[in-house]
Parts: structure tokens; C-alpha cells; sequence
């Protein structure tokens, strides 16, 4: 093998890899000055986790957030965000949270509902395509009535 070549090969190397980086889940994290706007984004779902850093709960999720993110990319109507209720409390004063971690679903800047399930990915994502799907429904209905 020639020098070239024992140069360009970990180089090549290295490139396939570098798509794998740079495909990140889409977490959105929602502040006081975001907040509002976002969930109020026309046709779409927000389906957000409310948590606290020091929250032993929150912390037992590890990833799962983040492998929800990467799960509903290319979904263009469901948003995945998150709210840190330490440094953003008056979101979580406004939207009542009381517990820790709590995952709650906006339609329209509407809450649509809380999710009270099993904790892992599928679960997470057939609630939140079953209940975009109920609201997006309802949201029509709305609109040819007006």
C-alpha cells in the first residue's frame, strides 16, 4: 500500500462516520421567550417533558428523550421539546406542573393531554401519534364550524 493510500484510508474511514454525528435528535428546548410561540405553531403537536436537573426521576430516563427525538424525526406535525422547570419556572408555574418529570402534549397552543404510560419509546410514540391524530381531527372539525 502506498503512503496515499494509508493516508486516505482512515481518512474515508472517519467520513463515514461523520453523518452518524451529525444526525442528532430533534429536542427542542423551550425557555420563557419560546415557549408560548412554539406550541401555538399552527398544525402542529408539541409533545414536551417538564423536568428539574436534580430530579432522580428525570435523571432515571437517561436517553429516552433523546431516542423519542430521534424516533419521530421526519414527522413534520409532532415536535419534540423540553423544559427545564429550574431555569424556566414560570413555564412550569403557568402550565401547572407539580411533579417531576411530566410529559404533556399541545395541539394549536392547546394542551391536549398528559401522558401517564410506560416510559419507553414505543409507548411514548403511539401516544403521541394517536392523540396528534384525535386533535388534529377535532381542530378540523372546528374550523369547518366556523
Amino acid at each position: 500500500m502506498t503512503l496515499g493510500a494509508r493516508l486516505v484510508a482512515p481518512m474515508i474511514i472517519l467520513l463515514l462516520f461523520i453523518p452518524i454525528e451529525l444526525v442528532k435528535a430533534e429536542v427542542i428546548t423551550l425557555t420563557p421567550e419560546t415557549f408560548s410561540d412554539k406550541i401555538k405553531e399552527k398544525d402542529t403537536a408539541w409533545f414536551v417533558k417538564f423536568c428539574v436537573p436534580w430530579c432522580k426521576h428525570c435523571k432515571k430516563l437517561g436517553n429516552l428523550w433523546e431516542d423519542l427525538g430521534k424516533a419521530m424525526e421526519g414527522d413534520d406535525e409532532i415536535e419534540v421539546g423540553e423544559v427545564d422547570c429550574g431555569t424556566s419556572r414560570a413555564v412550569c408555574t403557568k402550565v401547572e406542573i407539580h411533579s417531576y418529570p411530566t410529559f404533556m402534549l399541545f395541539y394549536n397552543g392547546e394542551e391536549v393531554s398528559k401522558y401517564k404510560g410506560k416510559r419507553d419509546v414505543e409507548s411514548l410514540k403511539a401516544f403521541v401519534v394517536e392523540e396528534t391524530e384525535k386533535a388534529a381531527e377535532k381542530a378540523q372539525l372546528e374550523d369547518k364550524e366556523l
